[in-house]
């Protein structure tokens, strides 16, 4: 089978060759790959059988200052070096929170989807052909986490929970911004695309991360969308979240959601055999591979025995890509993430 077999395969409920591998690496984890495998092609390494395309970014950002680079909604951040080793971008200044009235939301200067050259899709899904060629990122719409490096948190929150206007407004222009982006990505593929790849956190480690009212109301019109729109160029949509969704599963599949992605083992509602039994031919999942607990702390005889479970008893019946359950740490042994991956391989 060619990685778009394989991958399709599995997501139409059926059981492919091997089972579809995607992996997430934070950039320390991929350069040790890189040295290990030694200089080869990681993804080709590791089996992934997933590739993405991109529109081509043609717009400006604000120019660095003072060792603050800013991303495309106006966004500061500044480089943290943490005690694992790793570092991670910040941010600094957050001018979403200086949004007060709607005459605010209307006047700041919001990223136009106009930003994008699309052109570049057709020749990209072309050379990656072979794969299950994804569209989209973690990053759209993330309501939640995308919002409030601009905004704080916990402004977020209060402005979901009060239904405040405002926050709302500034929801709806990322929303609809990531709406037409990812619609004009699919279009210049023209059927080429497998996969729309979106996000948004609906869990924490100890339960759903908001009411039913919250989500019913807020999120789940606005997520919707994005699923029907993936459907609507023929494409599956898989959609990330972090923590414990196991209550909300059931309105994921209501909505059509077809992949629920970087799922997370470690939280108390996430036992891979319960969710499994809960979603089976009806949701597939991505991930469960743990990257709190067994990949970066455990033995590689551990690491192996995970894996193992995971194929032997999780991704039987299909419905099931293998990966990391978030983005592998730079702390995580370099043996460990081989043993995962060579037991996904057959190796």
């Amino acid at each position: 089978m060619t990685s778009k077999e394989r991958v399709l395969c599995s997501l139409g409920w059926q059981e492919p060759d091997r089972v579809p591998i995607q992996t997430y690496l934070t950039p320390e984890i991929q350069e040790k790959l890189k040295v290990h495998f030694k200089g080869k092609d990681v993804l080709e390494c590791l089996g992934v059988d997933f590739r993405t395309v991109a529109a081509e970014w043609k717009g400006k950002t604000k120019e660095p200052q003072g060792g603050i680079s800013f991303d495309i909604w106006g966004t500061g951040y500044r480089q943290v070096l943490h005690e694992s080793g790793g570092s991670y971008w910040e941010p600094a200044v957050m001018p979403l929170a200086e949004l007060k009235t709607m005459d605010d939301v209307e006047s700041y200067p919001w990223p136009s989807p106009d930003y994008y050259g699309y052109s570049v899709i057709p020749e990209r899904c072309r050379v990656v052909e072979n794969y299950a060629v994804c569209a989209g990122d973690a990053g759209m719409p993330d309501i939640l986490n995308g919002i409030s490096l601009g905004r704080g948190m916990e402004q977020v929150i209060l402005d979901i929970a009060s239904r405040d206007e405002v926050g709302l407004a500034i929801i709806d222009k990322r929303v609809d911004f990531y709406y037409e982006v990812i619609r004009r990505c699919l279009e210049a593929g023209n059927g080429r695309i497998d996969i729309v790849c979106l996000g948004e956190d609906c869990g924490n480690q100890n339960g759903r991360m908001f009411s039913p009212g919250d989500f019913n109301e807020v999120f789940k019109p606005r997520l919707r969308k994005f699923y029907e729109l993936a459907h609507s160029f023929g494409a599956k949509a898989m959609m990330h979240s972090c923590g414990d969704t196991h209550e909300i599963m059931p309105e994921f599949i209501e909505m059509k959601l077809d992949v629920l992605d970087a799922m997370q083992p470690e939280p108390a509602g996430m036992n891979p055999e319960k969710i499994r039994a809960l979603c089976r031919s009806k949701l597939a999942f991505c991930g469960l591979i743990s990257t709190q607990k067994t990949l970066p702390y455990g033995t590689v005889e551990q690491c192996r025995a995970e894996a193992r479970h995971r194929l032997d008893v999780i991704a039987k019946g299909g419905g099931y890509i293998f990966a990391p359950a978030h983005c592998i740490q730079p702390d995580t042994p370099l043996e460990n993430v081989l043993a995962v991956y060579e037991e996904a391989l057959g190796k």
